[in-house]
């Protein structure tokens, strides 16, 4: 398979430039990136993270002595080749050490997300084996204390904060200082003897039903991944700065880290998800990776402050706005006087959008859900680029993304799919991949295995979609999503809640309908919001489940909806709606970790509500 002409000058020269490079040729394991920094970036500040409001820096050097001491430390305590560690923490550099110091001999990093429930962690720690487990907090330790209990494989827990009465993962790394000269020779024999083929990491994929399954990615799997992610950032060189806030579980910021510090990018790991914004700013951040989700929090701040000016600038600013929706990516689409209008737009208002967000951004990958195109629109009007991939944790996850510039950018699809890796579209429209970077299979479960992947090696990603004659991939929905309605339509709900989703009166929205005479929708507002809007209108109200049975909201709901229905087809339009109070987050169970809709568990939990939608009308 190739690129077509035109990419493939512009991307595949690219790209040959980088794999001949000493950096492409050396790493093969992830820790051979620990080797890379040593020799091209060492430095100072390689790592850094912010801990009560300043800023703890680790140089090169230090990084080294504490991936090599915790290596010496397991190997004292009898670890060897295939053992499995599992580590629930928040992002720092204290993970990297950790990550590192295992699997450079070989050990398999179990990394789980630190919002999941109590069932799940039972799960994973019993089902992966892990022999040990390394929480990051005092919070943590509480939570994860009685599961540890009650696993009878695990052997002990430490804590990388100190926590008082708790084991600390600095009693490991002590050890293996003092073991240094004895053991010197058995680690560098155990680094050697990791192969690139032998196993690093079981993620345990959220699923949106059932629990969760194991996926097995060996060092290959995820290193030939993040070499194919090198051009998809060109603009990046050594010395920027990336900011790390989506949690180290998540196989898109795992391997994102992995990919930074193979560039020689400086890291730097946020206080937490509400200083996000600060820490850009004091930064000067280049790049980040983000979820949709975040994205659009970002945009509506923006929109909102922008409400909030005088006259003159307020007509100005969302003047601007209009501009930026009407941005083209190809430049011959883009007349001179269109130019003239977005160079002033850039000039007196997105200048502004760029200081908030440091002044300094290059790039944002996003990623783990469909990203709204009039986002990415805007934001590559405003000079940022945005670039959404697609993939899975299953593929490493890499499997197409936007590139930095015209061919290779296409609003409202998920990118380029690189000429490595093979993609086509089956008969039923699902989309099927193989490559380097497809998992060797889910941990103890053939069954499974042989479910997604078939017997000529596709992998069966379960979303549809198109692929173009530039090899430039769309997703148009989940297949096990799409359901139909009595009438005999289909419907795909994530489009359809992917474009109500751009209202800023909504925060979460599931459509339902299967088997049923129309469409519906359950809506979560967006709470913040609606609480301006109603001061700004003067409704008054005691608290969110007052709120959402008031005819006036109700009303403004309705006018809201049939904006948006009028840009959909007739079985696609939202006939009827219940605002619903609830959050929906992963720690009730309602979203996976990585935001995605558990339907079943939506669906179970207003059973009455829905009952009445379709009785009702």
């Amino acid at each position: 398979m190739y690129f077509p002409n035109s990419l493939q000058r512009k991307y595949l020269t690219t790209f040959v430039k980088i794999i001949n490079t000493k950096i492409m040729t050396e790493i093969r394991r992830t820790f051979d990136v620990l080797s890379n920094m040593e020799e091209n970036y060492p430095g100072k500040d390689a790592l850094s993270v912010k801990r009560n409001g300043k800023w703890e820096h680790f140089s090169t050097a230090e990084y080294r002595e504490f991936v090599d001491n915790f290596s010496l430390g397991l190997i004292a305590k009898g670890f060897k080749k295939g053992d499995k560690i599992a580590t629930v923490t928040n992002n720092r550099p204290e993970w990297n050490f950790i990550d590192f110091g295992m699997s450079q001999i070989g050990c398999v990093h179990v990394g789980i997300y630190p919002t999941i429930s109590e069932e799940e962690y039972k799960h994973i720690l019993s089902h992966s084996e892990s022999r040990i487990l390394i929480v990051s907090d005092l919070g943590l330790y509480n939570k994860l204390r009685p599961v540890f209990d009650s696993i009878g494989t695990l052997e002990e827990i430490y804590t990388i904060d100190e926590v008082k009465g708790a084991a600390s993962w600095m009693e490991i790394c002590r050890l293996g200082a003092s073991r240094k000269k004895g053991l010197g020779a058995e680690l560098i024999k155990m680094r050697d003897d990791v192969d690139p083929h032998d196993l690093l990491t079981l993620i345990y994929t959220s699923g949106t039903t059932g629990l969760s399954k194991g996926v097995m990615l060996t060092h290959n799997n995820v290193v030939s991944n993040f070499k194919l992610a090198h051009k998809v950032v060109t603009y990046l060189k050594a010395g920027d700065r990336a900011l790390s806030f989506l949690p180290l579980s998540h196989v898109l910021e795992r391997v994102g880290n992995y990919l930074w510090q193979s560039l020689g990018l400086k890291v730097y790991y946020a206080e937490s998800i509400d200083t996000i914004g600060d820490d850009m700013r004091e930064i000067k951040v280049n790049v980040f990776i983000t979820v949709p989700r975040v994205f659009e929090k970002v945009y509506d701040k923006i929109i909102n402050k922008g409400r909030e000016l005088g006259t003159v600038k307020k007509a100005l600013f969302f003047w601007a706005v209009r501009v930026g929706d009407k941005y083209d990516p190809d430049p011959s689409k883009r007349s001179a006087m269109y130019n003239l209008k977005l160079k002033i737009a850039n000039k007196l208002i997105f200048s502004k959008w760029r200081e908030a967000l440091g002044g300094k951004l290059k790039g944002v990958i996003s990623g783990g859900a469909a990203l709204q195109a009039r986002l990415a629109r805007i934001f590559w009007a405003a000079g940022i680029i945005v670039q959404e991939g697609y993939g899975l944790t299953e593929t490493s996850p890499l499997i197409s993304a936007n590139m930095p510039s015209f061919p290779g950018v296409k609003f409202g699809s998920v990118g380029l799919v690189p000429d490595e890796l093979e993609v086509k579209i089956a008969e039923d429209g699902e989309i099927l991949e193989k490559g380097e970077n497809l998992m060797i299979g889910y941990y103890k479960d053939p069954e499974k295995t042989a479910e997604a992947i078939d017997k000529d090696g596709w992998f069966h990603t379960g979303d549809i979609g198109t692929l173009d004659e530039n090899r430039m991939l769309t997703i148009t929905d989940r297949k096990k999503e799409i359901f139909k309605l009595s009438g005999g339509k289909y419907v795909a709900p994530q489009l359809i809640e992917n474009k109500f989703k751009e209202s800023q009166f909504i925060e979460q929205i599931m459509i339902v309908g299967e088997n049923e005479k129309f469409t519906a929708a359950l809506i979560v507002p967006d709470f913040e919001f609606l609480h301006k809007w109603c001061a700004l209108h003067n409704v008054a109200f005691r608290e969110n489940n007052d709120l959402i049975l008031k005819a006036r909201i109700i009303e403004r709901y309705q006018k809201e909806l049939d904006k948006y229905n009028e840009e959909l087809g007739h079985v696609e339009k939202i006939k009827v709606f219940r605002l619903v109070a609830d959050v929906w987050g992963p720690e009730n169970g309602l979203l996976s970790p990585t935001q995605k809709l558990k339907r079943k568990k939506v669906k179970a939990l207003y059973t009455s509500l829905l009952d009445d939608i379709y009785q009702k009308n």
